[in-house]
C-alpha cells in the first residue's frame, strides 16, 4: 500500500515539475499558445470545408445506349446536369460519383467525355488533341494489359452505360428489359 502511495506522489510530482517548467518560461508559454492556435485553425478549417461542400442530388440512372466520340464529348461535367462519362476499352462508364477526380478541376478532368484508354495505358493524363476513334492497335502488350486492368476497376466501381462506337458502326438498341436483367445478374454475381 505504501508503494502505491509513493508512486502516486512521485507521478504527481513529475507532472507538477513538467507544468512548472512549461509555465515558468515565457518562450514555452508562447509556444503553447501557438500550438493551441494552430490546432484551433486546423479544426476550424475542416469544419468550414465540410460546410462548404454542397450536397449534390444524385442523378437518375442513365439508360443504356451507345455513344460516338462526338456524343461522348458532351458528357464532360460542364453541362447543366454535370454528368461525367468516360470510355475505357470501348466501354462507357458513368463516373459522375467520382466527379471530384474526373470532373472540371479534378486531376483526371482531361479524361471526362473522352476515351481514356490510351491515357490510362501510357500514364498520360493530358487530353488528346485528336477527337477521332482510337482503336488502340499500336499499344504494346503491357499497355493493353494495363487498359484491361483499368477496365476491370471501372467495371467494379462505376455504372456501365454503353459502348463507344467505332466509325460507321451501328448503335445497339437496348431495351428496358435488358437493363433490368443485367441489373439482376449484377446483383447475383
Amino acid at each position: 500500500m505504501a508503494e502505491t502511495t509513493e508512486k502516486v506522489v512521485e507521478s504527481s510530482g513529475v507532472l507538477s515539475t513538467i507544468a512548472t517548467e512549461i509555465f515558468q518560461s515565457p518562450i514555452n508559454i508562447g509556444l503553447l499558445g501557438l500550438i493551441a492556435f494552430l490546432v484551433y485553425r486546423i479544426i476550424k478549417s475542416r469544419q468550414d470545408d465540410n460546410a462548404r461542400e454542397p450536397e449534390e442530388k444524385p442523378l437518375p440512372k442513365m439508360k443504356k445506349r451507345d455513344f460516338t466520340v462526338a456524343e461522348l464529348k458532351k458528357y464532360d461535367g460542364v453541362q447543366e446536369d454535370g454528368r461525367v462519362l468516360i470510355a475505357v476499352n470501348g466501354k462507357v462508364y458513368d463516373v459522375t460519383k467520382g466527379k471530384r477526380f474526373y470532373g472540371p478541376g479534378g486531376p483526371y478532368a482531361a479524361f471526362a467525355g473522352r476515351d481514356a484508354s490510351r491515357g490510362l495505358a501510357t500514364f498520360n493524363v493530358t487530353a488528346g488533341e485528336d477527337d477521332k476513334y482510337d482503336d488502340l492497335s499500336d499499344l504494346s502488350t503491357m499497355e493493353m494489359e494495363s487498359v484491361k486492368e483499368w477496365e476491370t476497376q471501372f467495371n467494379e466501381k462505376y455504372e456501365y452505360v454503353g459502348r463507344l462506337l467505332k466509325p460507321c458502326e451501328q448503335s445497339t438498341n437496348y431495351s428496358d428489359e435488358e437493363d433490368e436483367s443485367n441489373a439482376e445478374k449484377s446483383k447475383e454475381d
